[in-house]
């Protein structure tokens, strides 16, 4: 397949050593030895790089000094040519040649067109070209493993497989078709029905067993600090994040806003919160501050709830631990270098079955116990991000979900003998549903939405 010739810069904008320009396309390498003085790179060897500068050919001033990397199709990332110019990373220098290249033949490629032309030119899949931006917006290591597993087509050659095993369901369905007089075809079609049925519902199973914890390291989790002024919501915040972000003062009510920081907790992504205390107050910016801590409480996906050591409990915490009722949530008793307070045993009863942590975050006492229990409450006898069965997308996630259901009603279907046209009509769908993981069975809108969210340059 033929398309015409992208150009963007691959790296961040902004200063640095090196920036990138990216061709791709049939006239990727024509284009760029229009603009590059040395030699002629439409004579040079595959996967080399060279020294050069980069020329305007209309007024033969030379605008930068480059290494030019050529890279021939097909084995590219796009399968198609492509040129790598390295400039200078400066905004100035990186913009020119990329206005070069543009006057000079060359397209701006939409964000993530790159990644795009290597699905549809067969390089890889649709979950593979997904795992690319998880790649890069990967925040752990976790995170980042289970991205290249995702990259290197493990999520897809189970997909295929499972599909592969429907396909060869549908074909004894159709045996039973054409030859509905044999009982011995009949009675065979029911057990294999029976058979493959259990087996791929018990794989899309298992693909959904750990996509909760998939998603939370793909997309981080939703982690909200609450509790009255003053018990150290912005103390952990820094803790946490082992910087100051916040500020912290021993005066009620310093926090107004929401602020938001992602941190890496044991492999866990969290996209920490820290609210204004929730209390009942006269000052109009600090009541704006406290309603958006509500809002965002319902969003969250953990709860931090700090309580103060040195004080004793009072109905506005008591109020708090009935707002977290149903949530995900770990306690917090702050501030243990005070002399105690607080009723233990009360604690205990408000908390349930809520895991109960006791830091000292000026001593810096207390934050390793946290962290173990973030990471217990979510990944306690989980499977490594390496592991085959871990699926973290929500479109992905969303699709199996359907699938299982599609499977569930085939095997109702084959247990209560109905006509096997309708039991076939099931399994096409679940097919189908799977083939829209990896981009076989999509549609062209939804290709476009996806790519439309990569970053320019990938």
């Amino acid at each position: 397949m033929e398309y015409d010739t992208i150009a963007a810069i691959s790296t961040p904008m902004g200063e640095g050593a090196i920036a990138i320009v990216r061709l791709s396309g049939d006239e990727a390498i024509e284009i760029a030895n229009r603009i590059f003085k040395e030699k002629s790179l439409q004579e040079v060897e595959s996967h080399t790089i060279h020294y050069g500068h980069i020329i305007d050919p209309q007024s033969g001033i030379t605008v930068e000094e480059v290494m030019v990397s050529v890279m021939k199709g097909p084995k590219t990332f796009t399968r198609e040519d492509v040129v790598e110019i390295n400039c200078h990373g400066g905004l100035v220098s990186v913009n020119r040649v990329l206005q070069l290249v543009l006057t000079n033949g060359a397209r701006l490629a939409e964000p993530g067109e790159f990644t795009k032309r290597a699905f549809l030119n067969g390089r890889i899949d649709l979950s593979q070209a997904e795992a690319v931006m998880d790649l890069i917006r990967a925040k752990t290591d976790r995170a980042m493993n289970m991205a290249i597993g995702q990259m290197e087509g493990r999520l897809s050659k189970l997909i295929t497989s499972l599909r592969q095993e429907l396909l060869e369901t549908l074909a004894h369905i159709e045996v039973n078709i054409d030859y509905p007089e044999y009982d011995d075809v009949e009675e065979m079609t029911h057990n294999v029905l029976i058979e493959k049925a259990g087996y791929v519902h018990g794989e899309i199973e298992k693909l959904l067993h750990t996509s909760n914890q998939g998603k939370i390291l793909r997309e981080g989790l939703s982690t909200v600090i609450i509790g009255r002024p003053n018990v150290g919501k912005s103390s952990l915040l820094n803790s946490l994040v082992h910087e100051n972000k916040a500020i912290v003062t021993d005066i009620p009510g310093t926090t107004r806003d929401v602020i938001e920081e992602y941190v890496n907790v044991r492999g866990v992504p969290l996209r920490l919160v820290d609210t204004a205390g929730i209390r009942e107050t006269e000052d109009i910016v600090e009541r704006i501050g406290v309603e958006r801590s509500r809002e965002v409480l319902k969003q969250a996906d953990l709860i931090l709830l700090v309580l103060n050591y040195g004080d004793e409990l009072t109905i506005e915490d008591e109020r708090l631990f009935e707002a977290i009722a149903g949530m995900e949530a770990i306690i917090l008793i702050n501030k243990t270098d005070l002399p105690k307070k607080i009723d233990l045993e009360r604690v205990k009863i408000l908390a349930k079955s809520y895991p109960i942590v006791t830091t000292s975050l000026l001593e810096e006492h207390g934050v390793d116990d946290l962290e173990e229990a973030i990471s217990s409450l979510f990944f306690e006898g989980s499977l490594e991000a390496g592991d085959l069965s871990y699926v973290s997308n929500s479109r992905h996630i969303a699709l199996l979900t359907q699938a299982k259901k599609t499977m569930e009603d085939a095997t109702f279907g084959i247990e209560s003998d109905i006509p096997i046209d309708l039991i076939q009509i099931d399994l096409t769908r679940t097919w189908e549903l799977l083939g829209e993981i990896i981009g076989d069975t999509v549609q062209e809108s939804l290709i476009n939405q996806l790519f439309s969210q990569f970053c320019l340059g990938k």
